[in-house]
């Protein structure tokens, strides 16, 4: 059996950040959840997302991210890993726009 994949959704600075890991728990520090074993897409060459750049050099060599309860909206059991993505918290719009990729040839 594989192990599980999560979907964390929370609030920071503004801004609504949605994330994959392996570990979710209840922190050992009271009020915080613990999330750990960040999943990011590994590309060699170009940049395909600039968000999954972005969260990766933010949170790359972070162990264990510690949230406050308050911060976090939404934790999702998933089967495959989304698209990773950073938003503005008042609009829902995207930060970082993906770059765009030409339409399929005829």
């Amino acid at each position: 059996m594989s192990r599980p994949l999560y979907k964390v959704t929370f609030l920071s600075l503004g801004k609504v950040y949605e994330l994959y890991a392996r570990q979710v728990s209840s922190g050992s520090l009271w009020g915080f959840t613990e999330v750990g074993e960040l999943v990011f897409d590994v590309h060699d060459g170009i940049v395909v997302d600039p968000t999954e750049e972005r969260l990766r050099d933010e949170f790359g060599n972070t162990k264990v991210l510690h949230l406050p309860m308050q911060s976090v909206l939404r934790i999702e059991e998933v089967e495959k890993k989304g698209q990773s993505a950073i938003r503005d918290a008042a609009s829902g719009e995207k930060v970082i726009t993906p770059f765009p990729m030409p339409a399929k040839p005829r």
